[in-house]
């Protein structure tokens, strides 16, 4: 495993949904936010994308965008390496996976609607290996 943290900034909805399928695999989820809504975790883009912000997750990366201006700013949490396209952040990092527990939508710990599609959520701590300070914690599919 080889961890890498990066960002880059893209100037369209199209050129962001090229990154996102560019990383895209068959159990990769999202999981979008607009400011009166959440999508719930969905494997399939809706046809009101782009959302101002969101994430894609699968077992390997999770890649997380935010509308800046016309643009988007895209954060990549990858185990499977450097992406020369996207500019590190950090030298050296080092990863620790834990268990996470999506709960039920009658619960109120989240909005109320919440869709999980039964999808084995976990977490991936980014962890500088020279401080061991957690930085990001990125959603992921276990097995």
């Amino acid at each position: 495993m080889n961890p890498f943290v990066g960002t880059k900034n893209v100037v369209s909805p199209e050129a962001l949904c090229q990154i996102l399928n560019g990383h895209k695999t068959q159990d990769s989820h999202y999981f979008l936010r607009w400011a009166h809504q959440v999508s719930g975790f969905i494997q399939e883009l809706p046809t009101d994308f782009p959302s101002p912000e969101g994430q894609m997750f699968n077992r390997d990366r999770e890649l997380r965008w935010k509308r800046r201006g016309n643009g988007f700013s895209v954060l990549l949490l990858s185990t499977v390496g450097d992406e020369s396209d996207f500019s590190p952040i950090g030298k050296s990092w080092k990863t620790q996976d834990q268990n996470a527990h999506v709960h039920p939508p009658t619960a109120t710990r989240f909005p109320k609607g919440i869709a999980s599609l039964k999808v084995n959520v976990g977490q991936r701590h980014f962890i500088d290996a020279q401080t061991s300070t957690i930085h990001f914690v990125a959603l992921t599919v276990q097995s």
